[in-house]
C-alpha cells in the first residue's frame, strides 16, 4: 500500500473548511524559502500559478492540493508532510493569517517498506 505523502492534522483541517466558505476552493504551496517561505502557503486555488518546477504532494481536507517546488520535494521526498495549525501570526500572505494562526510543517520520515512502495509507484505529477 503507497503512504500519503500528505496528510492534515484535524484542526488544520477545520481551518481549512472554515477558509473554503469563505474564499472557495484552496490550495497550498510549500517552498523551500527561508524564515516564512518555508510555511505551508495557503491560496485561493488558481491564485498561485504551478508549473514544472512544481509537484503535486496530494491532497488534503478531501479535495485541496498541495503541491512543494521541485528542489524541497527532492530534499524531502523520504518523508510524509502533514500540515498543522498553530498561535501565531505568519509574515506571509497564507489565507490563515488574519485569523490569528498560521499553518505550519510536520513531518516525519518514511519506513523503509513506505518508501519503497513511493518509490515504485513513481513521482507525483508536475505542475505542468
Amino acid at each position: 500500500m503507497v503512504p500519503a505523502r500528505v496528510t492534515a492534522t484535524p484542526e488544520a483541517e477545520a481551518m481549512m473548511r472554515s477558509l473554503t466558505q469563505t474564499h472557495g476552493p484552496l490550495m497550498f504551496h510549500q517552498s523551500g524559502g527561508c524564515c516564512d517561505g518555508s510555511a505551508p502557503m495557503c491560496f485561493p486555488r488558481g491564485e498561485f500559478r504551478v508549473g514544472a518546477q512544481d509537484v503535486l504532494l496530494g491532497q488534503v481536507a478531501g479535495d485541496i492540493p498541495v503541491w512543494i517546488g521541485r528542489a524541497q520535494f527532492d530534499y524531502w521526498r523520504h518523508t510524509q508532510v502533514m500540515i498543522d495549525i498553530v498561535p501565531g501570526r505568519g509574515a506571509g500572505m497564507s489565507l490563515e493569517s488574519p485569523e490569528g494562526l498560521r499553518f505550519i510543517v510536520r513531518s516525519r520520515v518514511f519506513t523503509d517498506e513506505e518508501y519503497v512502495a513511493l518509490e515504485a509507484a513513481g513521482d507525483p505529477a508536475d505542475g505542468n
